[in-house]
């Protein structure tokens, strides 16, 4: 059986002013060829369906257009599950026409999936938290114990548990009694949730810049040591880059985002899972690169020239410049950049401070006139710079408006 592990898509995200629906767009197709290509069985997304509560129009069609090509009209299973980013009563809305198309959604915690088949799958049992399916052409069912997003306090209401107990105590009780209840070696045993979670002593994952964080002190840590024994995959959202917490034998994986969002992400590779399991033995997962996108590139320089030179060459990116000079950046020197990369995101001058072993201690003389008393102050508020023609020429408007 061969499973397509993929999450974090964001749906409708931008980059500060800058939109990434075109390259959703091409990414989406990526991954509908590679599903395709790899004659995947199963796919599941992990949550963070969408970038916000309330998505746009544009992404909410580009979603369910994506998970019907995906779900081959009933043919091949799809599972999706909420995350922090999406709102649990908008994935939950469309699940009874979803169904009909092999596509289930779960917004909710300890969701409970009605029994259903389509042409290419049945779902024989569920329980809150749990589905088991039976695809046609294999002779062995599959099992998933699904968690998708809640903040700590509603999951253990959830969980049926007092708000005092450990939430990575609660998530492990629940998800052993599903275990031992479903989850025996006679068929494919797989976990899905979007948490933050973690190795027991492994230094903290970093969570991506932008992102609404979930982990707030060590009160919401889920160490991946609370995965049952039985499982042989488990399937994460939230962190964006690819990352096995689990062990080689008992892989516990967050396949990335599909696109870098933000710059603490620039160079990264984007994957997703591509897993081949059958009962009672250890999964093999090959992590398959995803090559649409722009790609996100930091670049300092301390020349106007050589900036422009290397702008002209990466047009199709997007990029975080910083300028580095003893001066303070001139406005032609701004709309040449500008005008040069139409991917410029955050323009950042930053000013180098001259050493200095003795300060200034000029005297202020009230009777100079207004631009030298001007120049002077601002030259004690800012290392000793002098004001560039562009704020001289501002101030001038100012003292004659």
């Amino acid at each position: 059986m061969k499973i397509l592990h993929t999450a974090d898509w964001h749906l409708g995200k931008r980059l500060d002013s800058f939109s990434r629906m075109d390259e959703q767009i091409a990414v989406m197709e990526e991954i509908i060829r590679l599903a395709d290509e790899q004659d995947a069985d199963l796919i599941i997304i992990a949550g963070d369906l969408f970038d916000a509560f309330n998505p746009g129009v544009e992404a909410i069609e580009l979603f369910y257009r994506t998970i019907k090509r995906l779900a081959k009209n009933g043919m091949r299973p799809v599972i999706a599950i909420a995350g922090n980013h999406d709102s649990p009563n908008l994935i939950d809305a469309p699940d009874p026409l979803a169904r009909a198309s092999g596509i289930i959604l779960i917004g909710h915690p300890q969701a409970m999936v009605a029994p259903f088949t389509t042409e290419g799958f049945s779902v024989l049992r569920s329980d809150k938290g749990f589905i088991e399916l039976q695809i046609n052409h294999f002779d062995y069912p599959i099992r998933i114990i699904h968690t998708a997003y809640a903040n700590e306090i509603r999951l253990k209401q959830y969980l049926g548990e007092d708000k005092e107990v450990q939430l990575n105590k609660a998530l492990a009780a629940n998800w052993k009694q599903l275990a031992e209840t479903y989850c025996d070696d006679q068929g494919v045993n797989i976990l899905t949730a979007h948490l933050y979670m973690n190795k027991y002593g492994m230094a903290l994952l970093e969570e991506p810049d932008g992102e609404k964080p979930i982990k707030i002190g060590n009160a919401d840590l889920i160490y991946a040591e609370s995965i049952p024994p039985q499982i042989q995959y488990t399937a994460l959202g939230h962190i964006h880059g690819y990352k096995n917490i689990g062990t080689v034998d008992k892989p516990a994986v967050y396949a990335s985002s599909p696109l870098c969002y933000s710059f603490s992400e620039a160079g990264q590779t984007k994957y997703v899972a591509m897993i081949n399991a059958v009962p009672a033995t250890n999964v093999t997962v090959e992590r398959i690169p995803l090559t649409q996108g722009k790609p996100l590139i930091r670049k300092s320089f301390d020349d106007i020239a050589e900036c422009v030179g290397w702008l002209s060459d990466n047009r199709d990116a997007l990029v975080e410049l910083t300028l580095r000079s003893t001066t303070f950046l001139k406005a032609e020197d701004r709309r040449l950049i500008y005008q040069t990369h139409p991917g410029i995101v955050y323009l950042i001058p930053v000013v180098q401070q001259e050493e200095t072993n003795a300060p200034d201690t000029k005297e202020i003389r009230l009777t100079e006139d207004i631009s030298t008393l001007f120049k002077d102050y601002f030259r004690s508020k800012n290392a000793n710079q002098a004001p560039n023609d562009d704020i001289l020429d501002l101030f001038r408007e100012i003292l004659n408006s």
